[in-house]
């Protein structure tokens, strides 16, 4: 079972690009807060996301849900990985009904 919900604050701006395959990809930067506990960064990868997925701002609440993916590359002449949540959903936080749905959703496949 790999599933993953998510609630944070963008960290920046959402970077969005088309990949030589024609798929398009918006990448995010979720920041998770736990009430006594350090911040961490989590990087986020949705692809061929609605069109509204890239006027999320840096500072905006959301709710993820989507599976850890870890995938290898090369760079500078030998091979990096990088572990990063690929997303399903990306909803504001404050859409409450929208967010419960995406997390019902996400959850629906764990039963």
């Amino acid at each position: 079972m790999n599933v993953v919900i998510l609630r944070g604050t963008l960290s920046s701006d959402p970077v969005e690009r088309v990949l030589p395959s024609g798929t398009s990809l918006v990448q995010y930067e979720v920041t998770t807060r736990v009430a006594e506990g350090p911040a961490a960064s989590v990087p986020v990868a949705w692809f061929d996301p609605p069109a509204a997925a890239s006027s999320f701002a840096a500072g905006v609440e959301v709710v993820v849900t989507g599976q850890v993916r870890r995938r290898f590359f090369r760079a500078g002449g030998s091979t990096a990985s990088r572990t990063e949540v690929v997303a399903h959903s990306v909803v504001p936080a404050g859409q409450k009904k929208k967010a419960g749905r995406a997390v019902a959703a996400a959850l629906a496949g764990v039963a």
